[in-house]
């Protein structure tokens, strides 16, 4: 199964965990996008690779139209009952490189941690045929504070405890990429803040929430839950560790 393939169905069986525990993005995100592109409520957004909808629900609750395109059921599934309040949502069975919309007809393209399994030559030559002209795209995702003691220690423990690990941090993006994607323009970095709070249980759930953790029915399941159980004993103050986050918005035309 070639890798872009294994990224639509690698998350089917996180969906629950991913849904509780995977964070959401601060409102500052919208505000930022809106003075960028001058973009309204009468503006359309595509959210490429919505996944069970974090992404969407932050501009929904700013009166956007909002299009989930998402490959995989079951995280398709999650978004529409995640955001079944909101009637200007709507979610398609579709991909980054095959959208099914029509030229020029969407106002701005955003897309979150999704973005790192896109095939990027051909998601691009579709963004540039859906967007309408002066439309934008924006990636948008939290990145690990690293720096704090505790998130350091977390990030050697999923070397040692998701085998897989290794290789899907390595599809992190760099300048090039961005350099790759946007035009000639440029594009602009936005940054903010944001955070999580877990007990154990918490915690247990964002490491299984992730497609490289030893999830239930692994052998190696048992073993990584006691080495996290270590660990969260090490950090936790109050009964509580803390996820620190970077969130970064690359924005520009393509």
């Amino acid at each position: 199964m070639s890798e872009i393939k294994d990224s639509r169905v690698r998350f089917s069986d996180r969906v629950v965990n991913y849904v509780k525990y995977r964070p959401s993005y601060p409102g500052s995100v919208v505000a930022a996008l809106e003075e960028s592109f001058g973009i309204t409520e009468e503006s359309l957004i595509a959210d490429v690779g919505s996944g069970t909808g974090k992404l969407s629900e932050a501009f929904l609750e700013n009166g956007y139209q909002v299009l989930g395109i998402e490959p995989n059921k079951e995280m398709r599934e999650a978004g529409d009952k995640l955001l079944e309040k909101w009637q200007r949502f709507e979610s398609l069975d579709a991909s980054a490189e095959s959208t099914g919309l029509p030229d020029s007809s969407v106002d701005l393209i955003i897309a979150g941690q999704s973005f790192h399994w896109f095939d990027r030559d051909l998601s691009k030559i579709e963004f540039q045929r859906i967007i309408k002209p002066n439309g934008g795209v924006a990636l948008i995702w939290n990145e690990r504070n690293e720096t704090s003691p505790f998130l350091s220690a977390y990030e050697g423990f999923l070397h040692e405890n998701a085998s897989a690990y290794g290789s899907v941090k390595h599809r992190r993006i760099d300048d090039a990429v961005f350099e790759r994607l946007f035009s000639d323009t440029g594009y602009q970095v936005f940054q903010d803040k944001y955070q999580q709070s877990f007990d154990f249980e918490g915690l247990l759930g964002r490491y299984l929430s992730s497609s490289y953790s030893f999830n239930a029915g692994h052998p190696q399941h048992s073993v990584a839950k006691l080495n996290l159980r270590a660990l969260f004993d090490r950090f936790q103050i109050g009964g509580k560790v803390r996820f620190d986050y970077k969130t970064k918005v690359y924005h520009g035309c393509v």
